[in-house]
């Protein structure tokens, strides 16, 4: 006897008493009902898994979270604001970042024309949430930058404390607007929007990549609030130890005169950090000894 049978004749059997084969009927009709809606709830929440996921959406999302994923480098070169009158203030750059199980740490330190240092402590979480420490000049002790400043300038550039990290390829809402070319190279253009647990002063994210490296060589950030425009244009675009980064990254924000570079001149893309490389507080107290 087929199972469908079976629950059809104990169904009817109802009529004449609760019989342990009613129960079990009534038991199988239940849990089928309840599985069909279980089905229906899945396919609301996750439409991906109800339809077929854009592979293109994938190969950039995947491909751009690995690159990130992967990090583990030293760094030094320097951060420059060039004004709209061409004069131009520099600072020295140096920072390590590596990818833990908990997520990406970054440690940098900018120091000023004069003995002034910067020293900031970023750490990403797997879902893409941020947290910043910081040692500000005059300040011997790291303490949590208030979200309220994550969008003032670092050191006087058009590099903000929030730039320093890609927290937008790890953001919920994400799709892709149509290929476009940037100069000569072929992009997949990204828009990434932070959901309501992401924390950024920005309303959205476009990145042009380019779909034989997968790495972005244009970037327009949108302040949230103003609709004011931030843009990032990668140059050098190099492969060193088997992944790409660039060698200079220039920032401008739309209606201020002149921009920034951040240029890497040297370093590792190999560096076998260790969780002990990033303890900002040491790294402070390294700075006044050097002092």
């Amino acid at each position: 006897m087929t199972f469908l049978r079976r629950v059809a004749m104990l169904s009817r059997s109802r009529k004449s008493g609760r019989s342990p084969g009613a129960r079990w009927a009534n038991c199988a009709f239940g849990t089928i009902q309840a599985s069909i809606a279980l089905l229906v709830l899945l396919s609301l929440l996750h439409p991906s898994r109800a339809f077929a996921a854009n592979p293109d959406l994938e190969t950039v999302l995947t491909g751009s979270r690995q690159r990130i994923e992967k990090l583990d480098y030293r760094a030094t070169g320097r951060l420059t604001r060039v004004e709209g009158n061409g004069k131009r203030t520099s600072y020295k750059f140096v920072g390590k970042a590596r990818w833990f199980p908990d997520g990406l740490r970054l440690l940098c330190e900018i120091s000023g024309p004069g003995s002034e240092k910067t020293t900031l402590l970023l750490h990403m979480s797997v879902s893409g949430h941020v947290t910043i420490e910081t040692v500000l000049p005059g300040e011997k002790a790291a303490s949590v930058l208030p979200f309220e400043r994550w969008n003032e300038p670092l050191a006087g550039t058009d590099f903000s404390y929030e730039d320093m990290v890609e927290s937008q390829f790890f953001w919920k809402n994400q799709k892709l607007l149509a290929p476009e070319k940037y100069g000569a190279r072929d992009c997949f253009v990204l828009k990434s929007m932070p959901g309501s647990q992401d924390r950024t002063y920005y309303d959205s994210v476009t990145s042009w990549i380019d779909r034989s490296i997968l790495y972005p060589v244009h970037v327009v950030k949108t302040l949230r609030g103003t609709g004011q425009q931030k843009e990032f244009v990668y140059y050098g675009l190099r492969q060193v130890g088997g992944a790409w980064s660039a060698s200079q990254v220039e920032a401008t924000v739309q209606g201020k005169p002149g921009s920034s570079m951040m240029v890497i001149e040297g370093g590792s893309g190999k560096a076998n950090l260790g969780r002990k490389d990033f303890d900002i507080g040491q790294s402070s107290a390294q700075g006044e000894k050097v002092k």
